[in-house]
């Protein structure tokens, strides 16, 4: 059977995508703390602080996060999300969180996005973007499931995605996060069977509005990304963090330079332990490091993947699905950037990068798709009641001794009185009881009993028919009694 969880222990095709999930993660998280340990101890030396500094605040969040994450895993079924209250708050918050930016919020390297709260830096932009492709993920299934009709579900889809989107691409001009969150929603109407004659068109819509938004700034970006060296300063102006990128790459070669050996690090290389921590890895570990991060998102993205096909139903399997392509997409944008291939988007590397808001927001997301897991574990009615059936095995053909008595060998035949319940209990081991008399374990339905107590009176009136039958021409017993007595 393909589902015995509640008493035969988790199925093989639900545990082992769960398993490779969490050792993914732990093992991205594992590498993150020793790569900001490594990247960041010359830069807190030249501010002054501890070289843990960096890694301890790290490893604070991190840990954070993962209680967070076995909390949402372990005790918030992901049936919350389909707009319970829940879903209500948490995208409240996220919301009222992205309004607060443009009038409260901290510029850092030219951009507005974090929010100073008790002396940490928080960007709400991580944590808004999972509560967008969760609202995707119900206005899809309520639309498909018919609770709600077209006008309802077109005006929820732009009150809980389209305009958070868009003010968050207008007033944070955060683009590398629109189009993260645009690829999640995409995943979300693709495994939700969004028809392909409206899915085709709209993605065409949206390729056209992001190239319309690459204008003013965004264009010189391209130019630079083209040709690092050509941005006007001789390759020390806007290319210049894309130049130390492939040097770091270049440097590393195939076996790196050996863990802490960096030379980019001496700042050289701006951000080298939050967006380019991938050209410190390549440094250090060199192409096969590179290659092993690389393989552990893959490994993400197939737990993921297999979790979103055995959920139990289309909203886990687009939440699932969404999460999934959501987080690993960042990744490869992230290091896309790193090694040249896409334009520098600013965006840092799940479960790696130091930043308190990416690591907890990255472990959230991990807990969201592991509650869908646990969900796919609890078997429907359907399938307890048929793990619930059990076939017994009656052999009719016995072997039998030598010296049976007549009762059994008229049993034996069809045409005995031996019913089809003695047949059954015969042929199920009884086992002693408390009391000394031997037990058996099979129930007896109530056709049996019926059936027994009949051929106990089929027995017993033969039994009083043979004492009142006459022999030897006499009459009864009082004939056989007077004539022995003569």
């Amino acid at each position: 059977m393909r589902r015995q969880a509640d008493a035969r222990g988790v199925p093989a095709d639900i545990m082992m995508p769960r398993v490779l999930l969490v050792v993914a993660s732990f093992l991205l998280v594992l590498v993150g703390l020793v790569m900001v340990f490594s990247a960041s101890t010359v830069e807190t030396i030249s501010q002054g602080d501890s070289i843990f500094s960096y890694v301890g605040k790290q490893a604070l969040f991190a840990v954070a996060g993962a209680i967070g994450a076995f909390i949402i895993a372990k005790f918030i079924p992901y049936h919350v999300w389909k707009g319970g209250l829940g879903f209500r708050l948490t995208w409240g918050v996220c919301a009222l969180l992205l309004l607060a930016v443009p009038f409260v919020g901290t510029e850092i390297l030219g951009a507005k996005r974090w929010i100073l709260i008790g002396g940490f830096s928080l960007q709400p932009t991580e944590f808004a973007k999972i509560a967008i492709v969760l609202a995707a993920a119900k206005v899809l299934y309520d639309f498909r499931n018919e609770f709600t009709d077209t006008k309802q579900a077109i005006a929820s889809s732009v009150v809980l995605v389209v305009l958070p989107v868009a003010f968050l691409y207008k007033t944070q001009s955060d683009m590398g996060s629109a189009a993260i969150i645009l690829v999640g929603i995409l995943t979300a109407m693709w495994l939700g069977e969004f028809p392909m004659k409206r899915l085709i068109p709209l993605v065409v819509v949206v390729g056209v509005v992001g190239v319309i938004g690459l204008a003013g700034y965004r264009s010189d970006r391209i130019s630079v990304w083209l040709n690092p060296w050509d941005d006007g300063e001789g390759g020390y102006g806007t290319g210049y963090q894309m130049i130390r990128s492939f040097y770091a790459f270049a440097e590393g070669g195939i076996f790196g330079v050996g863990l802490g050996n960096s030379r980019e690090k001496f700042l050289y290389l701006p951000e080298a332990e939050t967006d380019f921590i991938f050209s410190i890895i390549g440094e250090e570990l060199g192409l096969i490091g590179a290659l092993f991060v690389i393989a552990l998102f893959m490994v993400v993205l197939f737990a993921g993947l297999r979790i979103a096909h055995h959920a139990p139903d289309n909203f886990g399997c687009m939440m699932a699905g969404s999460l999934t392509v959501m987080l690993v997409a960042q990744a490869f944008l992230n290091m896309a950037c790193a090694t040249g291939l896409l334009p520098t988007t600013g965006k840092p590397l799940p479960f790696i990068s130091s930043g308190g808001s990416s690591i907890l927001a990255s472990l959230f997301m991990v807990g969201l798709i592991m509650s869908v897991s646990v969900g796919s574990n609890t078997l429907t009615p359907h399938e307890r009641r048929r793990n619930d059936l059990n076939v017994i095995r009656v052999d009719d053909q016995r072997p039998r001794a030598r010296g049976a008595s007549e009762d059994d060998k008229k049993n034996s035949r069809g045409g005995g009185l031996r019913s089809r319940a003695q047949r059954v209990r015969a042929a199920v081991p009884t086992r002693p009881s408390r009391g000394g008399r031997s037990a058996n374990p099979a129930r007896v339905s109530p056709s049996s009993r019926s059936e027994r107590r009949s051929r106990d009176a089929v027995r017993a009136r033969e039994e009083r028919g043979r004492e009142r039958t006459p022999r030897n021409g006499t009459k009864g017993r009082e004939g056989v009694s007077e004539r022995s007595r003569r």
